[in-house]
């Protein structure tokens, strides 16, 4: 060998390899390695804490790695969900295509009977916030809206309608072993959230309905049962119908109840779950709840169970970022120093772990209320219980839309914040989980009412209520535990907004005060978070 050729074969090698990170990334246990996360269990479940914590160390591994595993190889882009709407025969059978690793993953998190009567509530709600740890995925949408449809049909029994009971058996205490899926098509072109512009006709047949006209915006399009908002034929009223996607015997020939998927969406987030475009031709509906109060019970009761499991999903989102973040900062070496070293790398990492503990904090003590209540659906405002109650009643509403779309909004800062602390490697989505989530959280901020509808709810429920409940008052019991000088203040802003053109015609002045509000809103809740966050540390 002449000296020219000795050691080229290692010239210009970088033997810099990130398998120390990934190694401990993927040993993570996302309950065992949470300690904040453990301290809130603690902290809210009191007795029945050992029986818990028992549980989700068992279910834990399960999420944290096979099917982190498996929702990481859903989101491909190569296997997002998409249409057959013909077989080999020219049948009409719009098939949604899904990959066989989002099939896996779904038969797990439905097995687990989420909903069912063997499960806690507390048990339940842990585990779905480590199931959101993942993402969308393909099945935390479908998830929460089985919750809703399956509320729906507890709240409302009807034996004039055998088919609603096996309708909830399928979909809470499973059949044969399998879980069905839930979904909730309320959207029409022309009316987005504002449900009383639908069209959708439910023409009566004998005891059932069949619906002819169009949903828009309806993810889950491959759940097997769905509720949707109709007005009867003659009706000016919305209706609320639970539709089943196959009739008895059709679905292995995938023959659909008399209804026709026209498109799959294409998605800023939440790729993973298909969102379709619904042409019904008569499809057999079941009618559900009072004929007159659609509205009342798809906002009062499948919506308000939505945008709680949307706070829940922000808080293990924010959960998962702040670990992994630190995770990567205390990995990556950068000008000789680690990452986590640098003041403005450090300042980033403990606002984002500040942000998770708190919004987590937040969405244990909304729960908690939500359960002490005795988990209230489709309350309204008025009612005729003790005032006491009302009140309460009344907080929780409010926190529930507060959370929406506080967390929401802060889940996207937080996530981009995590992103940056990786860099370059932030955005490369085969490196990390991050940029998926970041899309999700924003797709999360306009489900079940955009930021400015919530705004406007929660403005003018103040306003309705304030003969038996003053902005004060509110405030007071909302930020029980705060000091009092922070509660003083939150008072003072806020019987000062309620009488600013908030919602009055466009102006400098009402837009300068609906700029206050969305501020004051969003730093309202945020003390409510720091009060529930103290509690807990």
């Amino acid at each position: 060998m002449n000296i020219a050729s000795q050691g080229t074969e290692t010239k210009g090698k970088n033997t810099y390899s990130f398998d120390d990170f990934l190694e401990n990334r993927e040993n993570l246990d996302w309950y065992r390695d949470e300690p904040f996360l453990q301290k809130a269990v603690k902290h809210f479940t009191g007795s029945r804490y050992e029986q818990i914590n028992k549980e989700i160390l068992k279910f834990s591994p399960t999420v944290s790695g096979e099917w982190n595993r498996l929702a990481e190889r859903t989101a491909r882009p190569e296997v997002r969900p998409y249409m057959l709407h013909y077989d080999a025969f020219n049948h009409r059978i719009d098939r949604v295509v899904r990959p066989m690793e989002v099939h896996k993953l779904e038969r797990g998190v439905f097995g687990e009977g989420l909903f069912s009567s063997k499960i806690g509530p507390w048990e339940s709600f842990v585990k779905r916030m480590l199931i959101h740890q993942l993402g969308e995925a393909g099945v935390t949408c479908p998830m929460t809206c089985t919750h809703g449809l399956i509320a729906l049909l507890d709240h409302f029994p009807n034996g004039e309608y055998p088919e609603l009971d096996g309708i909830l058996q399928h979909t809470k205490e499973g059949l044969s072993g399998e879980f069905a899926i839930g979904a909730q098509y309320m959207s029409e072109i022309q009316g987005g959230s504002d449900l009383p512009a639908n069209l959708l006709e439910a023409v009566p047949e004998g005891k059932r309905f069949r619906l002819y006209g169009n949903k828009f915006f309806c993810s889950v399009a491959h759940a097997d049962y769905s509720v949707v908002t109709a007005k009867v034929t003659g009706s000016n009223k919305v209706s609320a119908f639970i539709v089943p996607s196959w009739l008895p015997g059709d679905k292995e020939k995938e023959k659909r109840n008399s209804y026709q998927i026209n498109r799959i969406k294409w998605k800023l987030g939440t790729a993973e779950v298909p969102t379709g475009e619904i042409q019904y031709n008569g499809a057999v509906a079941y009618p559900i709840g009072p004929m007159d109060k659609g509205i009342a019970i798809a906002v009062g009761i499948v919506l308000t169970l939505s945008r709680l499991e949307i706070g829940i999903a922000c808080a293990g989102f924010m959960l998962r970022a702040s670990r992994e973040a630190n995770l990567y900062s205390d990995f990556r070496t950068v000008f000789g120093k680690k990452v986590k070293d640098y003041p403005l790398a450090a300042s980033k990492l403990k606002r984002i772990e500040n942000a998770a503990e708190r919004t987590t904090a937040g969405a244990f003590k909304i729960y908690d209320l939500f359960l002490k209540l005795g988990k209230p659906l489709n309350p309204g405002i008025k009612s005729d219980q003790p005032i006491e109650i009302r009140k309460q009643r009344f907080n929780l509403r409010e926190l529930v839309l507060l959370q929406k779309i506080c967390v929401t909004n802060e889940g996207a800062d937080v996530l981009r914040e995590a992103i940056s602390i990786f860099a370059g490697h932030g955005v490369m989505e085969e490196f990390s989980s991050l940029p998926r989530i970041f899309r999700d959280v924003v797709v999360n901020e306009q489900w079940e009412g955009p930021r400015n509808l919530l705004l406007t709810q929660i403005y003018r429920d103040l306003q309705r209520v304030s003969d038996w409940y003053t902005p004060a008052e509110f405030v007071g019991s909302v930020l029980e535990g705060a000091l009092e000088e922070t509660i003083k203040g939150y008072s003072e802003r806020i019987e000062d907004l309620l009488h600013k053109p908030v919602l009055g015609d466009v102006s400098e002045a009402s837009m300068k005060a609906a700029t206050e509000w969305d501020e004051f809103c969003d730093s309202f809740f945020k003390a409510f978070q720091e009060t529930a966050l103290n509690k807990i540390n």
